[in-house]
């Protein structure tokens, strides 16, 4: 049992070791300030440009074979969060996700990456759009470096599994959170 424990501890200590320089920017967003109407969804009250911000990750862990990326709203008034983003299968060699790559009638993204159903019920980036006079919602851009080449998930599975796959092969994270509210 102790040994066990030790080796979780030990496995744990080598992702986070992995991991360390794994850093996601981005020339739209900021960590901790609040994003441009730019990235506000186009629906559901909202108004906005519904544009994906530009994405950029510097040093992925060794082994990294794809990215996936995600982008969720766990401030959500769902119980459960909301996922705007999820895209995957992104090459290994990328190393950026253009503004606009989570519009899937372009061909701004790398050759490979797939996008998956949001919350709204749409394939690709789906923007902020909090309810009026709520708190500034809390925006996970996330950036995974992944084991894999790819995911292989049903396009109608839920977004709740696609996170599944991407945590099961996992070897890297990087986080940028940004705000919003309306």
């Amino acid at each position: 049992m102790m040994m066990a424990r030790s080796l979780s501890v030990l496995a744990a200590l080598a992702l986070s070791a992995t991991a360390q320089g794994f850093e996601l920017t981005s020339q739209d967003i900021q960590a901790g300030k609040m994003m441009p109407m730019a990235q506000e969804y186009m629906g559901f009250g909202c108004e906005g440009g519904n544009l994906s911000p530009q994405l950029a990750w510097r040093e992925a862990p060794p082994g990294t074979r794809s990215f996936a990326v995600t982008v969720y709203d766990p401030d959500a008034p769902t119980g459960s969060g909301w996922w705007h983003w999820l895209a995957y299968d992104i090459p290994a060699d990328a190393r950026e996700l253009a503004r606009n790559a989570g519009d899937t009638d372009t061909d701004i993204a790398p050759a490979g990456m797939l996008q998956h159903r949001n919350d709204y019920g749409a394939t690709g980036f789906g923007g902020a759009c909090p309810p009026v006079g709520d708190k500034a919602h809390r925006y996970q851009f996330k950036v995974y470096a992944l084991d894999v080449e790819s995911l292989e998930v049903d396009p109608q599975s839920s977004a709740a599994l696609v996170g599944y796959m991407i945590h099961a092969h996992q070897i890297g994270v990087a986080v940028l959170e940004a705000l919003y509210k309306r």
